[in-house]
């Protein structure tokens, strides 16, 4: 049995988001990080928010530890404000996107900048090896002018971090180097080059998209709230849809190194997790 090591990806699995809420209460979808898919190395979690209802998002992300990963905001709409304790704060507005490396530790908060109106976006978690896992802490807040955008077939692609067709985009990170794409598709089709063995998912945030249309044995269906996790094999995705589509498209290469978490805390034993939560209580984490 031949392996097609640079053909078309395909659908290895679809997950469904479950319904919960974190922070003060914000009413969210939990896509990895629940039972169906607690991780997909080197993502920890992924959360969609999406509400028009300022009771389900008003009393936001009050400050709150992180060490040992990198969490990543990017707002598909409203406003959100970040402050840390390392002295940054700023803005993300609609189509911005704010990387933060919590290192060694952080403490900060993600509140809504609005009272009302509809706030939507994700908010992804991403694993640092253990080199980088006591780092110093740093943030990167990305305007919407300063993301590039490609058009393919007929897709229009947003480049949030990683590459495509030699654009770049302005998210830099040493440390896992993922790529994230927020694809719109209209009526039609695209194909996406993207990097053999890596872990690649899509999330179907608005409408639905065919994966390998013209190939009956590989196709597959995602409809609006799913997730694909891509095969490791494959350098093409072919994408299709006959109505406006828009979905993120996220990869990165596996760490490959045990996975310890407590709550906001993700060391590779469980010594260092008793160590941040003693740091943390000690009002050493972040300094």
């Amino acid at each position: 049995m031949s392996v097609e090591l640079n053909g078309p990806k395909t659908i290895e699995k679809v997950v469904s988001g479950m319904a919960t809420s974190d922070g003060a209460g914000v009413s969210l979808t939990r896509i990895i990080g629940q039972p169906d898919l607690p991780r997909l190395d080197p993502f920890l979690m992924l959360d969609f928010f999406g509400s028009d209802n300022p009771g389900e998002y008003i009393a936001g992300f009050p400050p709150h530890p992180h060490r040992g990963f990198q969490t990543v905001t990017y707002m598909l709409a409203g406003k959100m404000r970040h402050r840390d304790s390392v002295g940054n704060e700023g803005v993300i507005d609609a189509g911005g996107i704010q990387w933060m490396n919590a290192g060694r530790g952080i403490i900060h908060e993600e509140m809504p900048e609005q009272e009302e109106g509809l706030l939507q976006g994700f908010q992804l978690w991403v694993n640092l090896p253990a080199v980088e896992k006591m780092s110093a802490p740093n943030y990167q807040d990305i305007q919407p002018d300063s993301v590039p955008t490609v058009r393919s077939q007929d897709a229009v692609i947003k480049v949030l971090a990683g590459e495509i067709d030699g654009v770049e985009g302005p998210v830099k990170t040493t440390a896992v180097s993922p790529t994230f794409l927020d694809i719109m598709l209209r009526s039609g089709s695209s194909e996406i080059d993207i990097n053999s063995n890596e872990a690649t998912f899509i999330y179907v945030y608005e409408g639905s998209l065919t994966v390998n249309k013209d190939n009956a044995s590989k196709e597959s269906v995602l409809r609006d709230g799913e997730l694909g996790v891509l095969s490791k094999t494959g350098t093409t995705l072919s994408v299709y849809t006959n109505t406006e589509s828009k979905f993120i498209m996220v990869s990165g290469k596996p760490i490959n190194e045990p996975v310890v978490q407590y709550g906001p805390f993700v060391m590779n034993t469980q010594q260092e997790i008793v160590q941040a939560f003693n740091d943390y209580q000690s009002g050493s984490l972040a300094k």
